[in-house]
């Protein structure tokens, strides 16, 4: 740690170079995380509220897709007689308004049931509104709030739903099914508790995904979900190795003073535990620095940008980076095990 300060100091500018591209690709990195994050949420987490284990989709001969799924009474009654909890769920789209404001796109939840634990209507003519659909209608309990060609009485409003980038907003089944009379009786059912799901698919002509593997049924979270996790996974690699490439040119540079240490009884363990440390005080600095920058930013985003703030964004990439860092430094250290003193001292000469 001696030599690992006193080379911070004397070559201040050097270090001060890496640490601040350090400190942007940290700030990139979490923020993009936060971003994606962010996205992830307003585009499943209605699903992912979903408190039954099974998802139940129509067999259209492909992939299962909320888009294209549309089950027909007869086939919930298949399921139903199957045993377990069998929940149809209505999802589409409408525009609301309130009071002749600018309309919001919603999405409309027809539940029944109670598959999405407290977010359920039990009364025709009332409705349910996830935060962000009181926000944007400016709606309060006890409004009146117009869904296509109907009107509703907010009966209360919910926590932070979102599909499809697009506020929930709950109601019974029966008033989705008058709202939407050419989408069939149900989008889904919520399943749980059915002993022999094969043969009830085979009858019903539906099949059946966890509710996990049911978000891979939404093509705009698989398109935003994978591009982004990509560019995050690149800018990993790029991490390691521009801090791989920094300590490699650092440790060539310092062969002549390798090569004096190890003359005067330096052992390469020593050598290699004091650049691990000069490359760690580097990585904690510009990684601190930038998430920092992050978490400060994300003060000022407010609503403007779909980002989430958590220990997952944050402190997770900051040690994905940390680790990945100290493994690109970790390929220069082979110079430090192989320098001979002599040859070295001669070549500086």
């Amino acid at each position: 740690m001696f030599v690992a300060l006193r080379d911070l100091r004397a070559a201040r500018g050097r270090f001060l170079l890496i640490t601040t591209v350090v400190m942007l690709v940290a700030l990139l990195v979490s923020f993009l995380s936060g971003l994606t994050a962010g996205l992830a949420h307003q585009n499943i987490s209605a699903v992912e509220s979903l408190e039954t284990s099974t998802v139940v989709f129509s067999d259209t001969g492909s992939s299962p897709s909320f888009d294209s799924s549309t089950l027909g009474e007869d086939q919930i009654q298949v399921w139903q007689r199957a045993g377990g909890t069998v929940d149809p769920i209505g999802i589409s789209r409408a525009r609301a308004t309130v009071d002749g404001a600018s309309p919001t796109q919603v999405a409309l939840f027809g539940v029944s049931g109670t598959p999405f634990g407290n977010r359920t209507v039990t009364d025709p003519g009332t409705v349910i509104l996830s935060s962000a659909a009181a926000k944007d209608l400016n709606a309060r309990i006890g409004d009146t709030v117009q869904l296509g060609t109907g009107n509703f009485t907010v009966r209360g409003v919910t926590g932070d739903d979102w599909y499809a980038h697009t506020p929930v907003v709950w109601m019974t089944l029966s008033d989705w099914q008058a709202q939407n009379p050419r989408s069939g009786a149900a989008t889904i059912l919520a399943v749980s508790g059915v002993p022999d799901m094969s043969a009830v698919n085979a009858a019903a002509h539906t099949t059946t995904t966890t509710t996990s593997g049911s978000l891979s049924a939404m093509s705009s979270y698989q398109a935003e979900n994978g591009s982004l996790t990509l560019m995050t996974v690149m800018l990993f690699a790029i991490s390691a190795l521009v801090i791989g490439a920094f300590f490699t040119v650092w440790t060539v540079q310092r062969q002549p003073d390798i090569a004096v240490l190890k003359a005067l009884g330096a052992t390469t363990g020593s050598l290699i535990r004091d650049a691990l440390s000069q490359a760690l005080i580097v990585l904690l600095i510009g990684v601190g620095l930038g998430v920092g920058g992050t978490v400060i930013a994300s003060l000022f985003l407010g609503d403007a940008v779909p980002f989430v703030l958590s220990l997952g964004t944050t402190l997770f990439p900051a040690a994905a980076l940390i680790v990945l860092g100290l493994v690109g430094a970790a390929f220069a250290l082979r110079f430090l095990a192989t320098t001979d003193p002599l040859t070295a001292l001669n070549q500086a000469r």
